[in-house]
């Protein structure tokens, strides 16, 4: 299958300068560029979707340069609903190193070259950006842009000069690494379009050179029909440990997320966040139309999706870990307990029952735990080499004193050790 048409079989087209799709099998120049701002320390399943575009690219044989905004994440990406706050710029420079390995880790190739505008932008001088990029574009474009008409407009918030400057700066990105690595090709999301055409005005205008962009579309929640990202509130984070700032999700967690989509959605989210073939997707939603109870396209999925961002060898842990918590009879094992240990939060031996559900967070409070104990509504799996035994939790005193699997209702667990 040549690029053109995995990108048209996976839905990776939105907006784009490119008027015929299959120049890109064959173009001159194979480079693109594609930025994040470091707006948090972990990327989400919404960058992901763009990163998995980019990711096609790379399979044939573009060479990718991922840009992390270190100088436009020091003002942020203007939001249709209103301003951003600012960043400290020790949070910026801690959340740039963070998503720089995540973006290395996705796009899995030693041919990636990243790049910072911080680097271009640092001794820029003020007078000289209006005089070169401020005078090459005229209100009327800018204020054409449909997020600043959103802010602008009855009822918007209104916009600061520094987020109205964006989209130049973003053009400048562009125009600069035309200059210093040739590269005439942008990718994007849908929402990030108009920001990536200023670059093509300024390549145009002072090298006399045309540059293209192609976008791909947001991808929306089949659920909740809200776009994914952190600003909708629904993210799910690339980062499976917490640095801190609560931008993670366990690997057992997203896994879940993805082993828990509709039959609906499965096909569409199947294409876009794994590097299954045609061919392999194909059998996977044949095998499910066949026999849907066994959830096989939700477990191909989930795994593929996970073996993406955390490696095959986690998602086979947190894949073989939910067959042992959620299937029938399975033995639970000391080697189930570690791969578990690394996905739920977990306590010292030696705990009181009620204690040890209190630090592990199932409960909120002691009054809370004795409820859960009361009622049965713990479960305590304790694993040996080769075989588990799994009681109710009922006393409160009840002392742990030995590897442990707590569960709360069907899917909150913790790990006591």
């Amino acid at each position: 299958m040549k690029l053109s048409e995995e990108l048209m079989w996976r839905g990776f087209m939105a907006e784009t300068t490119v008027k015929d799709p299959t120049t890109l099998d064959n173009r001159e120049s194979k480079q693109f560029y594609w930025g994040a701002d470091p707006s948090a320390d972990s990327l989400t399943i919404g960058n992901l979707a763009a990163l998995m575009m980019c990711a096609c690219f790379v399979r044939h044989g573009y060479k990718p340069y991922l840009l992390v905004g270190g100088a436009t994440g020091q003002i942020g990406d203007p939001k249709d609903t209103g301003e951003r706050e600012l960043k400290p710029l020790e949070e910026v420079e801690h959340n740039k190193k963070c998503i720089k390995e995540q973006i290395r880790r996705t796009i899995n190739t030693d041919d990636v070259v990243m790049v910072d505008n911080y680097d271009w932008f640092k001794d820029f001088k003020y007078l000289d950006f209006l005089r070169t990029v401020g005078k090459a574009f005229s209100m009327t474009q800018l204020m054409d842009r449909k997020f600043i008409q959103s802010r602008m407009g009855e009822g918007g918030s209104g916009i600061s000069y520094a987020e109205f400057s964006y989209t130049l700066i973003q053009g400048y990105d562009f125009l600069h690494l035309f200059r210093k690595y040739g590269i005439d090709l942008q990718l994007c999301g849908a929402d990030q379009y108009g920001n990536a055409s200023t670059g093509i005005t300024l390549i145009r205008k002072f090298e006399n050179h045309t540059a293209d962009v192609w976008s791909t579309p947001l991808v929306i929640d089949p659920v909740t029909g809200r776009k994914f990202g952190k600003s909708e509130g629904n993210a799910i984070w690339l980062a499976s440990k917490d640095n801190g700032s609560g931008n993670y999700t366990s690997v057992f967690d997203f896994y879940q997320f993805w082993l828990n989509q509709p039959d609906t959605s499965v096909e569409y989210l199947m294409k876009i966040y794994t590097v299954y073939d045609k061919t392999e997707v194909e059998d996977i939603l044949k095998r499910h139309a066949e026999h849907p109870e066994l959830r096989e396209a939700q477990k191909a999925l989930a795994f593929g999706a996970t073996s993406v961002v955390h490696g095959e060898a986690a998602a086979k842990g947190v894949a073989e870990l939910t067959a042992k918590l959620f299937g029938k009879d399975a033995i639970f094992t000391l080697e189930d307990l570690e791969v578990a240990s690394e996905n739920f939060s977990v306590v010292r031996q030696g705990l009181t029952a009620v204690d040890a559900i209190v630090e592990s967070g199932l409960a909120s409070s002691k009054k809370e735990a004795k409820t859960f104990l009361k009622s049965g509504a713990i479960s305590a799996i304790q694993p040996s080499e080769s075989d588990s035994v799994t009681s109710k939790l009922t006393e409160a005193e009840t002392i742990i004193d030995r590897p442990t699997l707590l569960k709360r209702g069907k899917n909150k667990f913790a790990v006591v050790k």
